[in-house]
């Protein structure tokens, strides 16, 4: 390998070869996926594009995916079978790796350069979803959805699409040209990738569990049928034909059949024309009759008006209907919440008895003859102390003569020699002077 003839330091400290220039690095790359063993492969076609130069594809299975190449006079040498190749025809590539390095202005980009190809034969995509389509309608899964009851006015409908995708816009318009103002709950979910089918399954069956929610739709925008392969999903559709809910698909275009468009109650060629069928009552067209029958009802239309009326403030008691049932369960929730805090109040009296018991039980025990003997010995005492207290004898008439700093005088003595002395009793001290001497 060349190296550049500038040639920049290396990583400090690691023990890798180099730094080598790119360019001939990703020529040597080339050179080594070249001379790697010639094979064939088979999978299933997607995306095929043609250029004038090439034709790209890629060949996937359930484990994963190589890009693939073909020079295009090679492949429109193919004949018939080049123009009946089609997204999901099961084929068999020969071939070997290839590795275009780039430059400073294109990327670099590998692939499996077919030198040759022919179709699998009756392994193909498509066969295999028209089988899964037999065996799902000769288990009678294409009828159950189609036999539920639709509400003409739903309070609640769910929605399931890709939080970012166009088809989200278009069910809000669909139900504004309607004139609906119930309430909409989302489900979220990737509309194309391998974990898609995963995720709009369970975005069914928790809006389905949701006991609200009264009709579902599912939309996306078109596509190939690699990109909408998600609804063809057997799981995904076996869980659309059990569910208690009504489902309204609208998967890709006129042209696009997957097949959650055979299990569902109802399939619709648009995002927009599924929220319409959500709600088949039109109510802007219903209030302009209403006004126009307001019109003649002095004449001849009375009991046309009068009856659309009253259907009219049926409709109109239902959200009244669904707060006071609402208001009910909560009711129900408080008085449940008392019943369960005064239980818990109850045990924790009996918890607070019960220990009480156990600390006077202990208390008695612990005040046995010892305890008592103890008692008496301190009251004794007690009564020792009181009978030498200073203030105790003071109260009995006794005086304690000092020399007025605190210094107590025992003697005559010392009483003749302070002459200025202070007398202490019960309940206060007075000054005092000594006239007697020894003289």
């Amino acid at each position: 390998m060349e190296e550049s003839p500038q040639k920049p330091a290396g990583i400090e400290g690691s023990a890798l070869k180099g730094p080598f220039p790119v360019g001939a690095y990703a020529e040597m790359l080339r050179e080594e996926l070249r001379g790697r063993a010639r094979l064939q492969l088979f999978g299933e076609i997607w995306n095929l594009r043609k250029t004038k130069a090439r034709v790209y594809f890629e060949l996937r299975d359930a484990r994963g995916a190589v890009p693939c190449a073909m020079w295009t006079n090679k492949f429109e040498a193919l004949g018939e079978l080049a123009a009946s190749l089609s997204d999901g025809a099961q084929i068999v590539v020969a071939g070997g790796p290839d590795y275009y390095p780039g430059s400073k202005t294109s990327s670099p980009s590998f692939s499996f350069d077919v030198s040759d190809l022919r179709v699998a034969g009756e392994g193909d995509l498509l066969a295999q979803l028209a089988a899964l389509r037999r065996q799902l309608q000769g288990e009678g899964l294409f009828e159950p959805q189609k036999l539920l009851a639709r509400p003409q006015l739903p309070r609640t409908i769910g929605v399931i699409t890709s939080e970012s995708g166009k088809a989200r816009d278009d069910v809000l318009a669909g139900l504004q040209r309607r004139g609906w103002a119930g309430t909409l709950v989302w489900g979220f979910a990737p509309v194309q990738d391998r974990k898609a089918a995963a995720a709009i399954t369970q975005a069914l069956t928790d809006l389905a569990g949701t006991p609200q929610v009264e009709t579902i739709i599912v939309a996306r925008g078109g596509g190939s049928l690699a990109d909408l392969f998600a609804f063809c999903d057997e799981t995904l559709c076996r869980t659309v034909a059990l569910l208690r809910v009504p489902v309204i698909a609208s998967v890709g275009h006129h042209t696009d059949q997957t097949l959650i468009d055979d299990v569902a109650a109802e399939s619709c060629s648009t995002p927009t024309h599924a929220a319409e069928a959500a709600v088949p009552l039109d109510i802007n067209r219903e209030r302009a009759a209403l006004r126009a029958s307001t019109g003649a009802l002095s004449r001849n239309a009375q009991g046309a008006v009068v009856g659309r009326a009253r259907a009219l403030a049926a409709l109109a008691r239902v959200p009244g209907t669904h707060i006071a049932r609402q208001r009910r369960e909560l009711h129900q929730g408080a008085r449940e919440l008392r019943a369960a805090g005064q239980r818990r109040l109850m045990l924790e009296r009996e918890r607070s008895a019960t220990v009480a018991e156990v600390l006077r039980r202990k208390a008695v025990a612990g005040a046995g003859p010892d305890n008592l003997a103890r008692l008496r010995t301190l009251e004794g005492l007690s009564i020792a102390l009181s009978a030498h207290d200073p203030k105790g004898v003071l109260e009995r008439g006794y005086v304690i003569v000092d020399d007025g700093e605190g210094n107590v005088i025992t003697t005559a003595a010392q009483a003749r020699a302070a002459a200025d002395v202070r007398l202490q009793f019960a309940d206060d001290s007075v000054a005092a002077k000594i006239t007697d001497s020894d003289d």
